[in-house]
């Protein structure tokens, strides 16, 4: 099968797992059928599938995350404050590397709302379904809630990176308070450590809290900067760390904070509408 006829065979088995689903119809347009089969990933609760569709889904995202086209870590350029520390502007689910971080709710399952633009959703959307069945039988082997503050990490399915490491960041509602910084720090103490155990080389950090969790970005930054850096002289750890961004402004704000005056050109990658 092609890519197409891949996906209209992952859509009619999606769409014939549920009744309510019979008088949907397929769209002829390339994108909308896209569009459609990442809703029905995001709505489907996590449940086995057999190995027929794992084999033709797999086959279909990793040629899609393959035309988005992919950056190698190995190949960024440091920052100015350390050879360890890298700054990248960019869609996070291209980038090869040991680790991704993923800014999880507490759930620790996904994002269920269809075509949503977080960070949660679009990684669940291009791992695969694998993913979210994966991290349920975790939650139901833990029988609560994840706490802010921690890291689970999974394999990255069909993703260009090796695992995902996934975190919940602290929701700030009204004014941010020292509660609220010291969950997000711990945040990335959680993930570094997890990465150093599992013997990782690289981990790419995207920006915790700071999209609808509403933690506010320069001082997310700030936390972020500082606390991977103490990590670092703590541990003497060699691992590479890389910001990854999305937005312009978070971009100027840690160019401010790991090379200084902000550059006037980017630091690579695309730019997509994600939050995190």
């Amino acid at each position: 099968m092609n890519q197409e006829e891949k996906r209209l065979w992952l859509i009619r088995r999606l769409l014939a797992e549920d009744p309510q689903y019979k008088d949907v119809g397929i769209p002829e347009e390339a994108q909308r059928q896209r569009d459609l089969l990442r809703a029905l990933m995001n709505v489907r609760e996590a449940a086995p599938v057999d190995d027929a569709f794992l084999q033709v889904q797999d086959a279909y995202l990793s040629e899609e995350n393959r035309s988005r086209g992919i950056t190698d870590a190995a190949k960024l350029r440091p920052c100015a404050m350390s050879d360890r520390l890298f700054l990248w502007q960019g869609d996070i689910t291209t980038l090869r590397i040991d680790a991704i971080v993923n800014a999880a709710n507490s759930g620790m399952t996904g994002c269920y709302q269809p075509l949503h633009n977080c960070i949660d959703n679009i990684i669940g959307s291009r791992a695969g379904v694998g993913l979210r069945l994966h991290l349920s039988r975790l939650m139901e082997q833990q029988g609560h809630p994840e706490p802010a503050g921690r890291a689970k990490i999974t394999p990255g399915f069909n993703l260009p990176c090796k695992y995902i490491i996934h975190t919940v960041g602290p929701i700030v509602e009204g004014e941010l308070t020292p509660a609220h910084e010291q969950l997000l720090a711990s945040c990335y103490r959680a993930c570094l450590d997890l990465a150093r155990e599992n013997r990782l080389a690289g981990i790419a950090f995207c920006c915790i809290s700071t999209g609808v969790f509403c933690f506010p970005n320069r001082r997310a930054a700030e936390i972020a900067v500082e606390t991977v850096r103490r990590w670092q002289a703590e541990t003497g750890s060699g691992m590479q760390v890389v910001f990854n961004v999305f937005k312009d402004l978070d971009r100027e704000i840690y160019e401010q904070l790991l090379n200084g005056p902000v550059q006037t050109e980017g630091s690579g990658g695309s730019r997509h509408g994600q939050e995190d």
